[in-house]
């Protein structure tokens, strides 16, 4: 597991956030390693994301504290649409790349991915389906738990 640069953008995985949500030791282990509250550069949050986040939430029935707790930590992130331009070209790029290598990975996943190869970011995930993408496309930082 690599250090993540200063000056490096860093889009946050739903599997990390709901880590550090739940602030439990894989939250705190993902605090103390890569620094995510301290950044200079906030860290970034897709539609997507949040769109499972919100839908998560809902489904594991997250009383009103739970519910405050996520907003508020959403808000400290920077959105990034999906629904951008370059990032749905990435997604065709990507989608077509992954379908002919006949690597299965998650839509949201290849959202995620395709998100951060717009803007150039890095993705930091605890999700191994990022392990099936070709690192000198998506950049990524792959947590363990």
């Amino acid at each position: 597991m690599t250090a993540i640069d200063p000056g490096t953008l860093v889009i946050l995985d739903t599997n990390v956030l709901v880590h550090l949500l739940r602030n439990k030791a894989t939250g705190q282990a993902l605090e103390a390693k890569f620094n995510l509250s301290a950044r200079a550069e906030r860290p970034l949050l897709s539609s997507v994301v949040e769109g499972e986040l919100r839908g998560l939430a809902g489904s594991w029935d997250w009383g009103s504290a739970r519910i405050a707790k996520l907003e508020q930590t959403m808000s400290q992130l920077v959105r990034v649409s999906a629904g951008e331009p370059e990032v749905v070209k990435c997604y065709a790029r990507l989608y077509a790349q992954q379908a002919k290598l006949g690597q299965k990975v998650g839509e949201n996943d290849l959202w995620v991915a395709a998100t951060a190869i717009a803007i150039d970011a890095i993705v930091l995930t605890c999700d191994s389906d990022f392990l099936k993408f070709d690192p000198a496309l998506v950049k990524y930082v792959y947590f363990a738990v």
